[in-house]
């Protein structure tokens, strides 16, 4: 009995084990499937992710084909427009302005606004750390970028620290030129100028996501030798009006007029003059010109510039826009706050007249045969005839 017992019991147990084998069976091949299935699926996610737009960094140890033929592009034209001359020569100035000014490929390449500004003084600091000046794409390649002479060599890296390609092109500035040929007086710093007056570099940064440039910049501290000896010039320290008459009762800077780039016998480049001081104006009284000016009075990391036509033209739909929403101005905390009615009122009506005084300018120069003319304001039908449609009834001071 004992032993059937046992017998039983063997029988138990062998048919235990069976059952154990079958399901040791069962779960192995349910993990070698569940592993294949992982597999399968782990390969589909990498396919499709394979077919989106690359916005992770990508790798340090290399520049893509596409960052390295855009560099080449730009430093070929550049190299071709603006190469070296003497830092005093306008013909060779104006050559490299009419060339980058419109559809060049370095235009094709800036978004709808770029930072610019001199490297910081500041070893190691970021761009973020680094004080930088707003311009719209025409402004910066009208009246920034042909201030410097190329040669076409450069160089591209991958910077981690700021998620960016740097493409660093030797370069020489113009240091020579007249004093309305410049923006502003850039030697209202004396440390600006100096950088301006040596500087060896062009640095350019890549956003790997856009392909565009996000933000520019010059140094004097690239460890490439200087392309040309420099002359330096002394000024006497400068503290504006950042708009001045000159002798023969011309305004200057002239090149913040589109001097150079709209015809000289353009109907609205004195309309253009004689509103944008009318605004001005208005801008002042409205306590709007204390922070947009060169100096940079209140150390703004993000400057924007509305000291001249120029600056203000790449920056009035921006203005008429924050204006409009009690964005500006702002007080001592840097807080906005909105404007009286009659200051709004005087103020929008004053920017809205230059926008239009603009729009006319360029839609005559696109009219004109042989002429390419770049937009600096967004393009509407502005219904206007004539540039005495747009004559002020103030006689106003220039900003300060």
């Amino acid at each position: 009995m004992g032993c059937g017992r046992a017998q039983g019991l063997s029988r138990f147990i062998g048919l235990h084990e069976g059952v154990k084998g079958m399901f040791e069976t069962h779960y192995k091949s349910h993990g070698i499937r569940t592993a294949v299935a992982a597999l399968l699926g782990g390969l589909a996610l990498a396919a499709a992710a394979a077919s989106l737009p690359n916005l992770q960094s990508p790798d340090p140890a290399g520049v893509p084909p596409a960052v390295q033929q855009t560099a080449r592009d730009i430093a070929a034209e550049l190299a071709s427009h603006c190469p070296l001359a003497s830092a005093g020569d306008t013909g060779a100035y104006n050559t490299c302005r009419k060339g980058l000014f419109g559809p060049s490929t370095l235009r094709s390449h800036l978004p709808s606004f770029l930072m610019w500004g001199r490297q910081s003084k500041t070893a190691n600091a970021t761009l973020r750390q680094t004080n930088l000046t707003q311009f719209a794409p025409d402004i910066w390649t009208s009246m920034y970028a042909p201030l410097f002479m190329f040669n076409g060599r450069h160089s591209v890296e991958w910077v981690p620290e700021e998620k960016m390609f740097r493409v660093e092109l030797e370069a020489a500035f113009r240091n020579r030129l007249a004093p309305g040929q410049f923006p502003y007086p850039f030697w209202h710093d004396e440390g600006k100028w100096t950088m301006y007056e040596n500087a060896n570099a062009f640095i350019l940064w890549i956003n790997p996501e856009t392909g565009k440039i996000r933000a520019a910049q010059f140094t004097d501290r690239a460890s490439t030798p200087m392309l040309l000896p420099v002359q330096p010039i002394k000024h006497a320290k400068y503290e504006g009006p950042w708009l001045w008459t000159d002798e023969k009762g011309n305004t200057q800077p002239a090149v913040t007029l589109f001097d150079g780039i709209y015809r000289p016998e353009n109907p609205y480049i004195k309309s253009i003059d004689r509103q944008y001081r009318d605004l001005a104006l208005q801008m002042r009284e409205s306590q709007c010109t204390s922070c947009h000016v060169p100096n940079n009075p209140d150390k703004m990391s993000r400057l924007v510039l509305l000291s001249t036509p120029a600056h203000a033209a790449g920056e009035i739909d921006r203005l008429i826009k924050a204006v409009k929403e009690d964005r500006m101005p702002m007080d001592e905390f840097r807080l906005s706050y909105a404007l009286s009615p009659e200051n709004k009122k005087w103020l929008l009506e004053s920017a809205t007249a230059f926008k239009a005084t603009l729009e006319a300018a360029q839609a005559w120069e696109k009219q004109a045969p042989g002429k390419r003319t770049a937009s600096l304001v967004p393009e509407r039908r502005t219904g206007v005839s004539s540039p005495e449609e747009f004559s002020s009834t103030k006689r106003l001071e220039v900003m300060k």
